[in-house]
């Protein structure tokens, strides 16, 4: 009964530990938040002057500028937004255009692969053990003996005499027929 207490007792104390933990990992997190977010917003607390208004560009403008890492991801958002409005094809992407141009055009494979393997290799090995036995086995003159003809005997002259057919046993006596379940109702016997 002590070991099961002391098991259980243990079990809580491991659950409470984790569950300290969780609760500090958690609030290290949530400062590492709001250092960032003190960052990103003394980052944007500092003027860019040199980049325009998103809002403001149109299709032909250079929006390079926006991808840098220093522009908060927020004005990049809005600068991707603005790209993806002024140009259609930008807009519309349907998935397919990755697979316009041929890739393989300049890979090796173009032809049927060549491979090492051989069909029915493992069975060709096998033949060939047996064929080299035979070779090591057999002589010249039990080849021929193998190959030589046998002779055709001759076909009986006589005449075949063909048995009689069985004659039937005692034909008085009728097998007893098999036994059948018969239902019967008072309806049916009236």
């Amino acid at each position: 009964m002590s070991e099961a207490a002391s098991f259980f007792a243990r079990r809580r104390a491991g659950l409470r530990a984790e569950r300290e933990a969780d609760a500090r990992a958690a609030d290290a997190h949530a400062e590492e938040e709001l250092a960032a977010a003190a960052t990103d917003a003394q980052v944007e607390a500092v003027p860019l002057p040199d980049l325009p208004d998103p809002d403001t560009m149109t299709a032909g403008d250079d929006f390079t500028a926006f991808m840098a890492k220093a522009v908060p991801s927020h004005l990049r958002n809005r600068a991707l937004r603005q790209l993806w409005r002024s140009n259609p094809v930008l807009a519309c992407l349907d998935g397919l255009n990755d697979y316009d141009d041929d890739y393989l055009a300049m890979s090796k494979g173009q032809g049927p692969l060549k491979t090492t393997y051989e069909v029915g290799k493992g069975l060709k090995r096998h033949l060939d053990y047996i064929t080299r036995d035979r070779v090591e086995a057999d002589t010249p003159e039990e080849v021929e003996a193998d190959c030589a003809p046998e002779p055709i005997e001759a076909l009986p002259t006589e005449p075949i005499a063909y048995a009689a057919p069985p004659e039937p046993e005692d034909e008085g006596e009728v097998p007893p027929a098999p036994r059948r379940m018969r239902f019967r109702s008072e309806s049916a016997s009236t």
